[in-house]
């Protein structure tokens, strides 16, 4: 046997490859289960309906010339010399010196030959075909966007959400291995293997196949006609030709990579082979490939299919403009660039699913970015020659880059670092991007682990020191701040406890253990009416945990407790004025906590500050907070000695404990809250 033959007889990924290019999900390290006091793994199962992400649409717009194009078939001047019927050849050209060989019996030379999987259908959504009956066939030329359900995949894997399947309203049955072609091969013929099928086994004429292979193509019978073609590459294996016509069939099916493989053996038995060229040009505009596109469009001396070219044209602009804005760190022109070229035919492209996915992280939609990431087609790229990058990454680095970047995001710090170093290991040029994405999440699921060790040890501040080493390599991380608020909460820092929960919100909405240290925070700094709001989302959202509801009850409690107690002592919610000594001195004799702010129009300083004094009048209503104009009550700033404005100070039970000037929001916050507890 040829060495082309041997490698014909590959399959699509071969074991050495086969860890280092899985995207799938299934096969990922994940963390073990967590306690409730920390986020030791992802998030808490999402709050609410998910927004949907615009997961691209499949698209099937290629040229009409090639294999791989949906729409009417079209018979060019220049093929029909040469006898092609919708890119299929019917005198093919065979090279001189060619010898037609037959296979062994028993012997398969088809990709499939690993543990077969049916495919139900591919694409990014559904795609509905009225026009077709049963599993793919009709009277149409085939449609790209939709697999037809009953062939094989030769990766060993089923592709996921987002596919598109075709209802039968026929009996399907395996083949049995009859030829070169079928072992595991759906055949649908109302329970019984075809005619055409039983017949290619005993065709000995490498013509004869071919032709009959053209007939079930034209009919849409795509694992038929492949194994009518199988059975004229065993008859004359180095007819480029046939390997055409058999990657128009994949192509037709869906199994791009394969369609790709066999277009790369056509052009290498026949360099000037136009019709292989182009249709591996359509191939990888469907992948997103437009540099390999591009080489194999424009051959020199061939006038390239002008409807492709136009499509080459768009994807590269897209590709262009989403790369400038991808400098720019605009991510929602990426998003709507990776659409556009979707849109225009890239429907098989992981790397532009991908970048997507990116867009979304960096505008924090996690959620969304996550599902794009579910929608990637399972291909690699060790087919094309030079290999394909986006960016000046190779793009299956660049994928798993983008995958543990958003696992890291979601709490799936192991599986990060396990995407992160095959993403190196795949790039061997040491990109600058895939190396420093690698040191990130090392350094942050270092930091993570350091974390929950000390929290566990009832370390927390040096917990906390380590979770804020983390967020030095990802400001943001959601897991890390709900984490290090765990620490505050455990250290009585709640106000510090709420800010970090707020930030971990920001982040992810839907964060779930957010949401209860949030609400507990405010329990404990007695904001009952914040405390009511959180608790009241999560008993939506947890109608089960008896623990949340418990806590909704005490927060109601507390709340009606309240406001009876505020109505008796005459609390209020505006920030009052004081004007002379006397009121003054009434004001300093109220029971509780007494804050004074002394203040001036012309200020800059107290203009400044004056709202969020507001703000926590509102915000601690057992506190009593006052105002005092100094250029309006000149003799109480002179008895006061108020020499500054902004000047605050906080009597508690007629004593004054605290003078401060000109503070921070968080120092007079933390003054506030201090004689308060």
């Amino acid at each position: 046997m040829s060495h082309y033959r041997r490698h014909s007889l590959e399959p699509s990924i071969t074991t050495k490859f086969r860890d280092s290019l899985n995207f799938q999900r299934d096969d990922d390290v994940i963390d073990k289960p967590d306690f409730r006091e920390l986020d030791f793994g992802s998030p808490l199962r999402p709050r609410g309906s998910s927004s949907a992400a615009a997961t691209p649409a499949a698209s099937g717009s290629s040229s009409s010339s090639s294999g791989s194009a949906s729409g009417k078939p079209a018979v060019t001047s220049q093929f029909a010399r040469r006898g092609e019927f919708s890119g299929l050849s019917e005198t093919s050209p065979v090279k001189p010196g060619s010898v037609n060989r037959g296979l062994k019996p028993g012997h398969r030379r088809s990709a499939s030959a690993g543990t077969p999987l049916i495919y139900s259908g591919l694409g990014f959504s559904p795609v509905n075909n009225n026009s077709s009956r049963g599993g793919g066939s009709g009277a149409t030329s085939p449609n790209p966007g939709v697999l037809p359900t009953g062939n094989i995949c030769p990766s060993g894997r089923i592709l996921k959400t987002g596919m598109a399947t075709r209802a039968s309203v026929r009996p399907e049955t395996l083949c049995t291995g009859t030829a070169n072609y079928g072992h595991g091969n759906i055949i649908r013929s109302g329970g019984k293997v075809s005619h055409s099928t039983k017949a290619a086994a005993e065709m000995s004429d490498s013509e004869e196949a071919k032709k009959a292979g053209n007939e079930m193509y034209r009919k849409g019978n795509y694992a038929e006609a492949l194994a009518l073609y199988d059975r004229a590459i065993s008859l004359s294996p180095e007819n480029p030709a046939y390997r055409s016509n058999r990657a128009a069939a994949l192509a037709a099916s869906g199994r791009l990579e394969e369609a790709v493989k066999e277009c790369l053996e056509a052009v290498r038995f026949d360099p000037s082979y136009a019709r292989a060229h182009q249709r591996l040009a359509s191939l990888y505009l469907r992948l997103g490939e437009a540099e390999n596109a591009r080489r194999h469009l424009c051959i020199s001396g061939q006038c390239p299919d002008q409807a492709d070219l136009r499509r080459l044209q768009t994807l590269e602009k897209h590709l262009r403009l989403c790369t400038e804005a991808r400098k720019i760190g605009d991510w929602g022109t990426v998003v709507s660039e990776i659409d556009a070229a979707i849109a225009n035919g890239a429907d098989s492209s992981p790397q532009l699913v991908a970048c997507k996915a990116e867009a979304f992280l960096r505008l924090h939609q996690i959620k969304d970015s996550d599902l794009c990431l579910s929608n990637i087609p399972r291909l690699d790229h060790h087919h094309t020659q030079p290999p394909a990058k986006l960016f000046g990454i190779l793009c299956d680095a660049y994928v798993l880059c983008v995958q543990a970047q958003v696992d890291m995001a979601l709490g799936r710090f192991e599986s990060a670092v396990v995407k992160a170093e095959r993403a190196l290991t795949i790039d061997h040029s040491n990109n600058p991007e895939v190396v420093s994405v690698l040191n990130n999440v090392k350094n942050v699921a270092k930091a993570r682990t350091r974390g929950n060790e000390l929290f566990s040890l009832g370390r927390y501040s040096e917990a906390s020191v380590a979770y804020g080493d983390g967020l030095k390599f990802d400001a943001f991380n959601s897991v890390l701040y709900c984490n290090r608020a765990a620490c505050w909460f455990k250290l009585g820092m709640w106000e510090k406890s709420v800010d970090d929960s707020n930030q971990a919100l920001r982040i992810q909405p839907s964060y779930t253990k957010a949401l209860l240290r949030r609400a507990a925070s405010y329990g404990k700094l007695a904001r009952w009416e914040d405390a009511v709001r959180d608790y009241e989302v999560l008993r939506k959202e947890l109608p089960g945990d008896s623990e949340v509801a418990e806590s909704l009850q005490r927060a109601r409690t507390a709340l009606s407790n309240k406001s009876e107690e505020l109505k008796y002592l005459g609390f209020n919610n505006e920030v009052e004025e004081v004007s002379t000594i006397d009121k003054f001195k009434t004001a300093t004799s109220l029971p509780g906590i007494c804050v004074f702010h002394f203040k001036s129009s012309s200020s800059r300083q107290s203009e400044a500050i004056s709202p969020f004094v507001n703000t926590l009048c509102l915000r601690y209503p057992l506190v009593h907070f006052f105002k005092v104009d100094v250029e309006e009550s000149l003799a109480l700033a002179k008895a006061e000695s108020i020499k500054k404005v902004p000047t605050f100070k906080i009597y508690k039970k007629g004593e004054k404990v605290k003078e401060i000037v000109c503070p921070s929001h968080q120092l007079l916050e933390d003054s506030v809250m201090h004689f308060l507890l």
